[in-house]
């Protein structure tokens, strides 16, 4: 449908107040992709900074003091670097960067220090998540040919005349270090996920399915690949979704992640492990009250993996022979590797570790050491001081289950005043909100430290449906979307009235995604919120599955298709209890998002405006479900705190 961009009522221009935040938060420097040499003695990443999409790879040792040293390609402009990973002997890293290039990213490999650039490629398409066969002499990646990539998260293509309806699937692509020569191994008819050399390098074990590859992600199967002959062979079609499989040293199982998982590389479930020839998977964590997100062999015995724990994480260790896990470090922080902004590594014994650490109150840095005894690696981020007010885990209980959340209180408290509390509720379902500094790629939770800055409480919920609880906390909302949850974030909301100094009367809510349909679900079943903010949310479940490109998430989610029962979609539609609806709502979305498409704003914001409830819809142009233009994240935060300034403050 056509797309209208609808010119917002507030100035365009941010306050002082926040342009000051936004500034201080741009400069905040990020550690992406962290990578450790499997000796444990140097470590990589990409830096940039929150307020520019730009980065470059860094490499420095992890125990002399020397400072970290850019990788210099000895090409001009601006370029992005992604992906380092090192050579199993520990002396060269690889890494894609668009060096020389206006867009296409190519392979690269430097020696540990610095030195030798070379590029491997000539790469005409998607690439990305290099990885070192055992022997150095080859490196696999992902690869499609001729097309775009990077999942649902970015803006999809305007889709107009003819619709194509070629598939353009991701391969496992193998080039030869000393030669140059690529070919792509995996079957043409498979689209790859994630992939793990085999112990002698002569197969891949991968998650994969048939494309389209952003829709096919929650039906993928877990296959072994014969490299020499190209053959797919399914070792273990799962029940939910797949992620994450390893291979063991010995080359007689695999283990992967297996659960309830809501988006592509934001992983939590159970682990489980299964005979490298197929056959029953063995689940190794049933019943375990966390939901683990990645693992690393260690030994044909022993697995080392991260988890959620509730709003934070922990590195554990897991003995297969009777499934026991002693936990090593948990901390209020989130740690964790692969998928989606990953940052934690290990070295090959699994006794050293370097990751970019942060949480609300204090920048990333990077760290590196023995498990749990880290030391900090470098100091850029020292100048930076959180503004906002400090942040503390808050945990409630509803309906016999144990709630956590977090409470950021504003700036300044004074006593024997009130004041309004706004409820950030997290995307997914299946995610969790952690303790991270409010800046980062999307700057996504720079909304957090603006609203404290602008004298708010903010309450940031994991109700039923999050990670962090176990399996069965995280299917608590199946066939349920909006109903148990709601009743989470509404008896945290009263807990935290209890506690805090809230005011009953001005609460607002607001969040993204799965969070944006919360809010358009909570203002048409109660009218306790003053003023809401959907941020790319989902108004009508029985449109929705017509309109978005990754319909197949949701089979899991409701139980069947919209066509086989719609009812279960009605239930949670929030467009059917429209009528409810007298809080005030802004309306936010990227023009071209996928997973969430503007038409279901759309939809919300003209029932809204029909009814004469205070409305206002803006569609960013270009943007689509992660917000990739620096202005208009700025103004996006800018929108949501005047909108909330003005029908929660005295």
């Amino acid at each position: 449908m056509k797309h209208f961009f609808l010119a917002c009522l507030f100035p365009a221009l941010l306050t002082a107040q926040t342009m000051q935040l936004t500034e201080q938060l741009g400069k905040t420097i990020l550690y992406g992709d962290i990578a450790l040499s499997p000796d444990g003695k140097n470590v990589a990443w990409v830096q940039s900074t929150a307020a520019t999409t730009a980065n470059q790879t860094y490499i420095r040792g992890t125990s002399e003091n020397s400072p970290a040293t850019m990788v210099n390609l000895a090409t001009t402009g601006e370029k992005i670097d992604s992906n380092p990973a090192w050579a199993p002997d520990s002396k060269a890293l690889a890494f894609f960067s668009n060096a020389g290039e206006k867009v296409q990213k190519q392979l690269w490999t430097v020696n540990a220090d610095s030195s030798g650039a070379k590029k491997l490629t000539q790469l005409s398409g998607y690439a990305a998540r290099p990885s070192w066969s055992h022997d150095g002499k080859q490196i696999a990646f992902l690869y499609i040919e001729g097309a775009s990539g990077g999942g649902p998260l970015l803006a999809a293509p305007s889709t107009t005349g003819v619709i194509d309806k070629a598939v353009h699937n991701q391969r496992i692509a193998v080039v030869d270090v000393a030669t140059g020569q690529l070919r792509q191994v995996s079957p043409p008819d498979l689209h790859i996920y994630d992939f793990d050399w085999s112990p002698d390098d002569k197969m891949f074990v991968a998650t994969a399915a048939p494309g389209p590859g952003d829709n096919n992600w929650w039906i993928a199967q877990i296959y072994k690949i014969d490299i020499a002959k190209g053959i797919a062979t399914s070792i273990h079609k799962p029940s939910l979704q797949v992620a994450v499989p390893r291979w063991s040293p010995d080359a007689k199982s695999v283990a992967f992640i297996e659960g309830l998982m809501s988006d592509e590389g934001f992983h939590g479930g159970d682990l489980f492990t299964v005979s490298a020839n197929g056959g029953s998977a063995v689940n190794r964590t049933p019943g375990r009250k966390s939901s683990v997100s990645s693992i690393f062999w260690q030994a044909p015995d022993r697995i080392l993996l991260t988890e959620y724990v509730g709003g934070g994480s922990a590195i554990s260790e897991l003995t297969l022979a009777n499934n026991s896990v002693r936990t090593i470090w948990k901390g209020a922080e989130h740690i964790h590797a692969f998928g989606n902004f990953p940052n934690f590594a290990v070295s090959n014994d699994g006794k050293f570790a370097a990751a970019s650490r942060s949480s609300y109150n204090t920048p990333p840095e990077v760290w590196a050491g023995a498990i749990g005894e880290w030391r900090q690696l470098t100091n850029n981020n020292s100048a930076l001081s959180a503004t906002w007010g400090k942040a503390e885990s808050f945990e409630w209980t509803n309906e016999g289950f144990n709630i956590q959340g977090w409470i950021v209180p504003p700036a300044k408290v004074e006593s024997g005043k009130k004041y309004p509390m706004a409820v950030l509720i997290h995307g997914g379902p299946s995610s969790a909100t952690a303790s991270d500094w409010p800046a980062g790629f999307g700057m996504s939770r720079a909304i957090i430290a603006a609203l404290s800055v602008r004298g708010y409480y903010v309450l940031l919920p994991n109700p039923r449906g999050s990670y962090g609880q176990g399996e069965e906390f995280t299917r608590a909302n199946v066939k349920d979307f909006g109903h148990g949850d709601l009743r989470d974030n509404l008896a945290g909301v009263d807990a935290a009235i209890k506690k805090y100094p809230v005011d009953p009367n001005r609460l607002g809510v607001t969040g993204w995604s799965y969070g944006g349909f919360m809010t358009m679900w909570t203002v048409t079943q109660t009218n306790r919120f003053r003023g809401a903010v959907a941020g790319a949310g989902i108004a009508n479940w029985q449109s929705y599955y017509g309109q978005n490109l990754i319909d197949q998430w949701m089979i899991p989610f409701f139980g069947a298709s919209v066509y086989d029962d719609p009812a279960v979609y009605g239930k949670s539609s929030p467009i059917h209890f429209i009528k409810n609806v007298k809080t005030p709502t802004l309306i936010i979305v990227g023009e071209h998002d996928a997973e969430c498409p503007s038409s279901q704003s759309y939809e919300f914001w003209h029932a809204l405006r029909t009814l004469s409830v205070p409305t206002q819809l803006i569609i960013y142009p270009g943007e689509g479900h992660l917000f990739i233009k620096p202005e208009n994240q700025a103004d996006r935060m800018d929108q949501t705190v005047a909108w909330f300034d003005k029908y929660l403050k005295e």
